[in-house]
């Protein structure tokens, strides 16, 4: 009986961490929540403040992730005629590195003569939407910037609806330009940066780093040359400027910069910036809703049940879905296995899962065929509704 009630006790206290809401500027709420990317009980995320709509939405999601159970995609054709809208993350989704995954560009091809709406999603802070388009482009699929949300996007948003410009303050940026070149865009003043991989300090005798008091964020960004000047700017700015905000775009674990293998993902980047001050983020990316409540607000989507996100990480992407009451589908092509997915540590259980996302094409009778890859142009970018949050985001 005692171990009953200690087991009952634990659980409440691990679903009432989830309720914890706190203020911040401008109407935007921050939520604590399980982060399984770094391994901590919590992080901050924030986003508009929550609709009925949403709060309902994100109490099913809350269900999906502790009882839910997941099956192969056995009938694609189902899911096809289910869902209107699809919204793909790119690492290990879509590519691997600078290498297409073999059979996406005939299902993308696939999904827009089918007529369905398609976003790409992306946690990956080190190229602006611009960047992301000339990949794309690189790799041979046709895809419109308005079709494309990344981290990056997302930091700058943020900083666009809290009003950020207006303080007249700075923000010191741990990233890439992808990051800066967002920044740019809404007018905010920024330092930091690529330029900065080369400083080094110098530990002698009242060596000491000068930081600037005008800083009043920090962004942090997935950053492949970060170093100790970059770590110590970063936590003089927020241990002693008041009143500095600490951002970040993601708490990815792992990331794919090469098809050989996983890196370091931005996770240790936050992660050596939360050490050193003691502060928990403000998340952005996902699986903070800021960047769905964007899309479903543009394009008048009116139910969230005919969306499916599809990614193949499970404390992201398979999270941002469940929380917002997307259908979900996870892809074993990137870094969830079969053996994580599966195991009895994991309480992220998607919709459905598939080895990647050319099971779209082929499972189940009656599925759509695959057409051969013609040059299929996106559908024409919405005009952007009446109920646009900011100048920044009615650009897209």
């Amino acid at each position: 009986a005692a171990k009953a009630m200690l087991a009952l006790a634990l659980a409440a206290l691990s679903l009432s961490s989830t309720a914890l809401v706190s203020r911040v500027p401008h109407g935007l709420v921050r939520r604590v929540a399980p982060v399984h990317a770094l391994g901590t009980s919590s992080v901050l995320h924030s986003a508009a403040a929550p609709s009925s709509r949403r709060r309902r939405a994100a109490r099913i999601g809350a269900s999906r992730v502790f009882m839910g159970a997941c099956s192969q995609l056995a009938d694609a054709a189902a899911l096809l005629d289910s869902v209107d809208v699809f919204i793909f993350d790119c690492d290990g989704v879509i590519w691997k590195g600078d290498s297409l995954i073999d059979g996406v560009p005939a299902i993308i091809a696939m999904l827009r003569q089918m007529g369905k709406k398609i976003f790409f999603v992306t946690n990956n802070s080190t190229k602006s939407r611009k960047g992301y388009k000339g990949k794309f482009t690189s790799l041979g699929l046709d895809v419109e910037p308005e079709e494309i949300f990344s981290s990056s996007f997302a930091a700058a948003a943020y900083m666009d609806q809290i009003n950020f410009k207006a303080t007249g303050k700075k923000v010191y940026v741990i990233g890439d330009v992808g990051v800066l070149e967002e920044l740019d865009l809404v007018g905010v003043p920024h330092i930091g940066g690529p330029h900065e991989a080369d400083i080094k300090v110098e530990l002698k005798s009242g060596a000491k780093v000068d930081h600037d008091p005008n800083v009043g964020a920090v962004i942090v960004g997935h950053d492949r040359h970060i170093n100790y000047y970059k770590i110590q700017y970063a936590q003089l700015c927020i241990n002693e400027n008041p009143g500095c905000q600490f951002i970040a775009t993601n708490l990815d674990a792992v990331t794919h910069l090469t098809d050989a293998q996983e890196w370091a993902g931005n996770g240790a980047m936050v992660g050596a910036i939360k050490g050193c001050t003691g502060k928990e983020p403000v998340l952005v990316g996902k699986p903070s809703p800021l960047m769905i409540d964007y899309i479903v607000d543009k394009y008048g989507i009116a139910s969230r049940d005919r969306i499916c996100m599809v990614g193949d990480r499970l404390d992201t992407d398979i999270l941002f879905g469940q929380n917002n009451g997307l259908r979900t589908v996870l892809t074993l092509s990137g870094v969830t296995t079969m053996e994580k997915l599966m195991g009895p540590d994991n309480q992220i259980k998607p919709d459905w899962y598939v080895s990647s996302i050319a099971e779209f094409g082929g499972a189940g009778a009656g599925a759509a065929p695959v057409p051969a890859m013609a040059s299929m142009p996106p559908p024409p970018a919405a005009a952007p509704s009446s109920g646009a949050g900011s100048d920044y985001l009615s650009q897209l």
